[in-house]
């Protein structure tokens, strides 16, 4: 049976397309930023992220400043244009490696630098950097000086509010007030202290209790240092109240990869009034012409389509829709056309 190819819709084409690393950083909003998630928010995620909230300020995964220095630099930090503003989120503890994967990254075009502090894998922790840094506050210090004398883009820190059992304001107060005093241009606080024994990395997303108010007070006693609150929104009303009490902006992770639509409305509540959730017949146009590029590289078609399983999360067809991707998309000879096939499934999610 041969499927005829569908109208292609309108959708609001993002305004940071081909921008320096510099002119990046000066397009940077914080209201709205989508987490660094390991696995997840490759450059393929990031241009699809894009679609639904042009303002939004995106990260790479974690990269390790080792395998930048010492790897193939140009495939970790190879991103499209329209990704911007885009930041690099650096793994490390050694101030001389961490600055020269800094120049590397802000060479390739990323407006932003993002320490890692936050995370609480075992493999991080055997690497003495991730969330195990807050222990060594003047560690970090160094580390972000070291990077703001190695670029001119902005240079930000992303933090838990404790570690095991160093979970009082007064110790996350103390590892702010000693970054913030290095330089660091912004904090983005994921509002759970790391419990690096005993708790997974999933666990560790979910267990240790949010404590906003540990943000709050913080952001009331820095007044001029932007602030952005992780963890645990998943609404427009959570969204908006953190940014009424008069934090910078949020930072969403897991919630807008499983239903990107939340990005959009997102970016109309914070960012652009006018801005509509584009209809997934739009994204799929979009994401074709996306895939036509990297598959001459050699990208398979699931390396961009393995991201999209959210595109009609809550419509009906969701079911059939990420049955698709995961029999369609996944051959190995599957063409970026293929998504089209999928046109009755996205008809009846766009009459839901």
């Amino acid at each position: 049976m041969v499927v005829s190819r569908p109208m292609r819709p309108a959708i609001q084409t993002p305004v940071n397309i081909g921008l320096t690393a510099e002119e990046g950083a000066r397009a940077i909003n914080r209201r709205l930023s989508v987490a660094p998630m390991m696995d997840w928010t490759d450059r393929h995620c990031r241009f699809l992220h894009r679609l639904y909230a042009p303002h939004a300020l995106l990260y790479t995964e974690m990269v390790t400043a080792a395998a930048l220095v010492r790897g193939d630099a140009p495939r970790l930090l190879e991103f499209d244009p329209a990704e911007q503003p885009v930041a690099l989120q650096l793994g490390g503890a050694d101030p001389t490696e961490l600055a020269a994967a800094a120049r590397l990254g802000a060479a390739a075009g990323y407006a932003e630098i993002n320490l890692n502090c936050g995370c609480p894998s075992d493999r991080v922790q055997s690497g003495a950097f991730g969330a195990c840094l807050m222990l060594d506050p003047q560690r970090v210090a160094d580390g972000v000086r070291a990077l703001r004398a190695a670029v001119s883009v902005p240079v930000t820190v992303k933090c838990r509010i404790g570690v095991d059992a160093e979970d009082g304001y007064e110790f996350f107060r103390r590892f702010a007030a000693t970054v913030i005093e290095a330089g660091a241009a912004a904090l983005i606080v994921h509002a759970r202290a790391a419990w690096l024994k005993g708790l997974s990395p999933k666990e560790n997303r979910e267990v240790p209790p949010l404590k906003y108010d540990y943000v709050d007070r913080l952001k009331a006693e820095f007044p001029a240092v932007p602030i952005v609150l992780n963890g645990g929104i998943t609404s427009v009303e959570q969204a908006n109240a953190a940014v009424a009490r008069g934090l910078d902006g949020v930072m969403i992770g897991r919630a807008a990869y499983h239903r990107p639509a939340f990005l959009a409305e997102l970016e109309r509540a914070l960012l652009d009034p006018h801005f509509r959730v584009p209809a997934p017949a739009a994204v799929i146009e979009r994401m074709v012409e996306y895939a036509r590029h990297p598959r001459r590289h050699g990208v398979r078609l699931h390396a961009v389509t393995r991201h999209m399983h959210g595109v009609v999360s809550g419509c009906d067809g969701a079911r059939a829709w990420r049955r698709f991707l995961s029999e369609m998309a996944c051959r190995p000879d599957a063409p970026p056309e293929t998504l089209y096939a999928a046109a009755p499934i996205l008809a009846r999610a766009m009459a839901a």
